[in-house]
């Protein structure tokens, strides 16, 4: 027996449904990027969305969403109010609001954050504090 599958015929277009891949800031959304090879040394604090492809070494503050890219790293301590993470992190994670660890993410560094939803495939090392405090 052959399955039917019926089709709406209607013009308005379905609500985007929000899910971890639509989350991570395009470079074009994100008012700080910074490019694959460049490097950061020092502390580095942003007011504004941060897409990070590249390296910071230092301590990383951004007070709105922070996405570090696949090609991403952060050798410091990271302050977010809310995080997707694809690189890598070698330090402490701090984020205030909902912390996203996709496939490709690894941290090696204790995790503290509201919420915390983890793609399978996802590493990170050390302890892991989820929640209301």
């Amino acid at each position: 027996m052959a399955a039917i599958t019926m089709l709406s015929r209607t013009k308005s277009k379905p609500e985007p449904v929000e899910t971890p891949r639509s989350v991570p800031l395009k470079g074009s959304d994100a008012n700080c990027v910074v490019a694959k090879g460049t490097r950061i040394e020092g502390d580095f604090i942003s007011s504004e969305n941060i897409r990070l492809d590249g390296t910071v070494v230092g301590q990383l503050k951004c007070e709105r969403r922070l996405v570090i890219g696949e090609t991403g790293k952060v050798e410091g301590k990271v302050i977010s109010s809310e995080a997707v993470v694809m690189g890598h992190v070698k330090g402490d994670v701090q984020i205030s609001g909902t912390l996203h660890l996709m496939a490709t993410a690894r941290i090696e560094g204790d995790i503290r954050a509201k919420s915390l939803k983890v793609e399978e495939g996802a590493a990170y090392f050390g302890k892991c504090l989820v929640g209301e405090k």
